[in-house]
């Protein structure tokens, strides 16, 4: 628990941190930054408007891309106002009440995209193993409760969180050790007992990314199982063909978490900028790279991608 003086909430102030050490040159870091936040932003726009305006892609699967999407942008938009800040002006400070409401919308994205990852696990595996059944599983409306249940998931998990830090008292000023707020970071400066922020904490991950990830995982081991049954080998890689796409997004999305949670657990010693950089990739990589990886190994997609900017160009130059 760190040493406090002077605790009180209301003037609370939280000083952002960057990559330690290179304060001098974070003009110049923004620049990728600024690149990622452009590709995220009309990457999953693209995919967006791709997905609204071709009736033909009103399917569950790319109704799922749809929410996956969404998500990414949300994602994004929670991250980006700091990020900046600190990168490009170096404005570091943020009132308590921002560093709460950026906390929630990090944490809650980040728990719906793990959902519909979920969401998406299943509906690959609905099309392989109950391929006749799939219309009728899969509906439309079925498909918005889903979403809906992703978010009240969410939301009902970290309204809680939130709470439980606003209640904590705080020294005027506390440095964090990002340019972005998150549940762990906020916790620790706190100068009270955190012990049920850390068991409330520890049941929201394990009760939606834990649970999630088990989830997924046992999916694929049952489409795998029914996958084995096809008498030929073509038939066998055109079903494992259409959860390619799924599968290297579910993994940009847990692989850096998994790292980072191996890096808190078992490196105490380890580099802070591993940390960093670790947080960074989870948070920032698969909102620029999902979309890219839709667009490449998905061929509706790709398609109608490619009518859509060929659209648009006949359109500006005539």
């Amino acid at each position: 628990m760190p040493t406090c003086n002077e605790t009180n909430i209301s003037r609370t102030i939280f000083l952002l941190e960057g990559f330690p050490g290179l304060e001098a040159v974070g003009p110049w870091i923004s620049i990728p930054f600024c690149c990622m936040y452009v590709m995220s932003i009309l990457g999953n726009g693209l995919i967006l408007l791709v997905i609204k305006t071709r009736k033909t892609l009103h399917q569950p699967m790319y109704l799922f891309l749809c929410m996956l999407s969404v998500t990414d942008l949300g994602l994004s938009a929670s991250t980006l106002p700091t990020v900046l800040s600190v990168f490009l002006f170096n404005t570091r400070e943020i009132d308590i009440d921002l560093c709460l409401a950026q906390l929630f919308f990090i944490h809650t994205f980040s728990n719906i995209e793990s959902a519909v990852l979920l969401a998406m696990a299943f509906d690959r595996f609905v099309a392989i193993c109950h391929p006749l059944r799939y219309a009728s599983i899969l509906t439309s409306a079925r498909i918005g409760n889903i979403g809906l249940a992703t978010i009240i998931r969410a939301c009902g998990l970290h309204i809680p969180t939130v709470l439980l830090l606003k209640r904590l008292p705080y020294s005027r000023i506390q440095p964090l050790s990002y340019s972005y707020c998150l549940h762990p970071d906020v916790m620790k400066v706190a100068c009270a007992d955190t012990t049920p922020n850390n068991f409330f904490g520890l049941f929201t991950v394990l009760s939606t990314l834990g649970l999630d990830s088990v989830l997924i995982i046992l999916s694929y081991v049952m489409i795998l199982k029914t996958v084995l049954n096809f008498t030929s080998w073509r038939e066998r890689l055109k079903a494992l063909n259409t959860c390619i796409s799924h599968i290297c997004v579910t993994l940009l999305f847990y692989i850096p978490l998994v790292s980072l949670t191996m890096i808190h657990r078992f490196m105490k010693n380890a580099l802070p900028l591993s940390q960093i950089l670790s947080t960074y990739l989870h948070l920032l990589l698969p909102p620029v790279l999902n979309p890219i990886v839709y667009s490449i190994k998905t061929k509706e997609i790709r398609k109608q991608i490619t009518k859509v900017v060929q659209s648009y160009s006949t359109k500006r130059f005539q």
